[in-house]
């Protein structure tokens, strides 16, 4: 069974230009003018997988929503079903390397059949979990779902760089997070209404069974479209750093990429400032229902409409910073602001949460949503272009760790001071870690190399299509 794309540009380049700053910046690149064509079948390998790391993201966070009803149901500690959420963070660390290595060795196709694979596993193995006494078959489908996680974070960069043009590569990076970030936003809305707060186990066995199942029939579902369609690259590369990359990757070693990325300034004050923000985002998540509950009981649905808003303020951050970035290159810049209101927007939520007013805490999540997951497609195009021509795969895949590494330290630093202290001191120490990021990511230093590559283009004149 075949489907057949036709394409959609086709773009050659000349060595010639009339523009002086372009000639003086095709002269810095190495690369011989190719062809190079964009086809349209990009967009569907792109949203096929933004719909399943969705369904992967929305795994992740289907328990923390409701970790009250998760806690009671299975006779566990809260921080047991933190674990639940905090798996996926510890899971992501031992496996980013080898499976760096593999995408980027085997390419897209490989990586995507064994993480929209493991995805429906895990979801699968869920199924029969849904009673009291096997918390660890629940918490075995988690794990599988976890490594899954490993195989699709990597990907969003991936696949713009592969599939995409240098006029569009950031927003299609920002749709592949955008992907994922809808998953989370459903992970806060669904389970709090499917599995109601009640009493009654079994009532509360029959409504996880049907979360279980929904989730697992529409996770085989796009597995078996990944086989059957997702192709690992187009005939023809759609940019010139692209065909860069690809006449270089065969005689660059993997360890080496890792190296020049750990052992540069610039990429490596963006992996630890990447990791802080980010984690801070997976923090705030998991902890969200304790956070609202803390001070509103009885407001689980809330608490889930809370995480709604905050994730889908955050998606249209991510679409809207990746469209700018497009239209203007102003990676650092961008970073820089993003962080910044990051930071104040943590403030407002920190201050705002316990003054009684539930409208107030929407609009601060809001806020704080667009930035803090705006900035995740800004992270792994700033990297992109600073560590070119090192595969965005490995830069993506570092970005992730760091990211991880954090969220588990976040969480479980603020999972012990919240009950030891308060909301409010858990919350105060993310500001200062945000603090500590923004001051790392001002003094980033780096090339945009991957926009030397491709010609460049002046800023001056992408700012005349805004």
């Amino acid at each position: 069974m075949s489907v057949t794309f036709t394409p959609a540009k086709i773009y050659r380049t000349s060595s010639s230009s009339n523009d002086g700053e372009n000639d003086n910046l095709e002269k810095k690149n190495s690369v011989s003018n190719v062809e190079t064509k964009l086809y349209h079948k990009r967009w569907f390998i792109l949203f096929l997988f933004s719909f399943y790391s969705g369904t992967n993201a929305f795994q992740w966070i289907e328990y923390s929503i409701i970790s009250n009803i998760i806690t009671r149901f299975y006779n566990v500690s809260v921080t047991t079903t933190d674990w639940l959420s905090m798996v996926y963070m510890i899971g992501y660390i031992p496996l980013i390397f080898p499976v760096t290595w593999l995408l980027d060795r085997k390419g897209l196709r490989v990586i995507a059949l064994l993480g929209s694979t493991l995805n429906a596993l895990g979801a699968i193995v869920k199924i029969p979990s849904a009673e009291p006494h096997l918390f660890w078959v629940t918490m075995l489908g988690q794990t599988i779902c976890s490594i899954a996680q490993v195989f699709i974070l990597g990907m969003p960069s991936k696949i713009a760089a592969t599939w995409f043009g240098p006029r569009e590569v950031s927003t299609a990076c920002s749709i592949a997070v955008f992907g994922n970030q809808i998953g989370v936003a459903v992970g806060f809305l669904l389970p709090p209404r499917i599995v109601p707060d009640v009493d009654d186990v079994a009532e509360i066995a029959v409504n996880l069974r049907y979360l279980f199942i929904g989730t697992a029939a529409l996770t085989s579902a796009l597995a078996l479209l990944v086989i059957v369609f997702f192709k690992a690259k187009p005939d023809v590369p759609p940019s010139q750093a692209q065909a860069h990359f690809l006449e270089n990757i065969r005689s660059e070693s993997y360890l080496d990429s890792i190296k020049q990325l750990i052992f540069s300034a610039p990429s490596l004050l963006l992996i630890i400032s990447y990791g802080v923000n980010t984690g801070s985002f997976y923090a705030i998540s998991t902890l969200l229902n304790q956070e609202i509950l803390d001070q509103y009981p009885d407001k689980i649905v809330d608490a889930g409409q809370i995480g709604l808003t905050m994730v889908l303020a955050g998606v249209a951050g991510s679409v809207i910073c990746g469209i700018w970035l497009d239209r203007t290159r102003l990676y650092k810049k961008t970073t820089v602001v993003i962080y910044l209101f990051t930071l104040l927007l943590m403030g407002l939520y920190t201050g705002t949460l316990n003054l009684g007013y539930l409208w107030v805490v929407y609009l601060s999540i809001a806020a704080l949503g667009f930035t803090m997951t705006g900035y995740l497609p800004i992270g792994f195009e700033f990297a992109a272009e600073i560590t070119f021509p090192v595969s965005e795969g490995s830069s993506s895949g570092l970005l992730n760790a760091s990211a991880q590494i954090f969220g588990i330290l976040f969480t479980i630093s603020m999972g012990k001071l919240i009950p030891a202290s308060s909301v409010l001191a858990g919350n105060i120490f993310l500001c200062g870690a945000l603090l500590i990021g923004l001051m790392m990511t001002v003094t980033i230093k780096g090339r945009l190399k991957r926009l030397e590559a491709n010609g460049g283009l002046p800023i001056q004149s992408c700012l005349t299509r805004l």
